[in-house]
């Protein structure tokens, strides 16, 4: 079954802490990224690890592997499940990173963001489109020994053609009818199930609900019924 991770971007610990604890009986874990990793540091991490739920340090860690390895540390001591790392540092950063974690948990790498299309992809100098660039991050991932990968739900067959054993986690999740804001690659809950995601990542379509746990319960029920 699909697990969703509620993505906490907030700059605020006590709203990141009041939101996880109203939702942590219905969802399968949480996101904490940089606006939350900036604004509080690694404890933030640790404060949301407390509930008992795993937690998916969105760091997308991008540097010389020696600074890769001891940031990746850094969050696996304050209780990260996975941390992410962009797979574009190339393959001795990526198995810096994976050396990092230790059995705690495990990295995913950052195939190519979800506000890229292929235009944006082009520009940037990726010749082959974004699923050109996804599969060759997964197979980077691959072989540096990367957990699984983040891309849009839109690439997940892409990344099992090419890594299947690879865990494939998908942002830019979005229900139907919800503003896309600044995503280019979104997708509906359903329809990341039934690419076969193993986990969304949602953020705003719950925590910016009128009501955050019944809105969580109807997606988790509607992939339930689906799955």
């Amino acid at each position: 079954m699909t697990g969703v991770l509620v993505a906490l971007d907030y700059s605020d610990l006590a709203k990141a802490e009041s939101m996880a604890a109203r939702l942590a009986e219905v969802v399968s874990g949480f996101k904490v990224g940089l606006e939350l990793l900036t604004a509080v540091g690694p404890s933030a991490v640790e404060r949301i690890a407390s509930l008992g739920k795993p937690v998916f340090a969105d760091a997308k860690l991008h540097d010389i592997p020696t600074t890769v390895e001891r940031a990746g540390a850094n969050l696996r001591d304050a209780g990260a499940r996975w941390v992410t790392a962009h797979a574009g540092g190339g393959q001795e950063m990526l198995a810096a990173a994976v050396g990092s974690m230790g059995d705690n948990g495990g990295i995913l790498a950052v195939t190519i963001l979800t506000s890229f299309d292929d235009d944006t992809s082009l520009s940037v100098g990726f010749v082959d489109g974004v699923r050109g660039q996804v599969a060759r991050m997964a197979a980077l991932a691959g072989a540096a020994g990367a957990e699984g990968v983040v891309c849009s739900a839109l690439e997940v067959d892409t990344v099992r053609r090419v890594e299947p054993r690879l865990k494939v986690v998908t942002p830019g999740i979005r229900l139907a009818g919800d503003a896309s804001d600044d995503q280019a690659r979104v997708v509906t809950p359903l329809m990341a199930l039934a690419a076969g995601a193993d986990y969304m990542v949602i953020g705003r379509s719950i925590t910016a609900s009128n009501d955050p746990v019944t809105t969580a319960n109807e997606i988790r029920k509607s992939l339930d019924r689906s799955g």
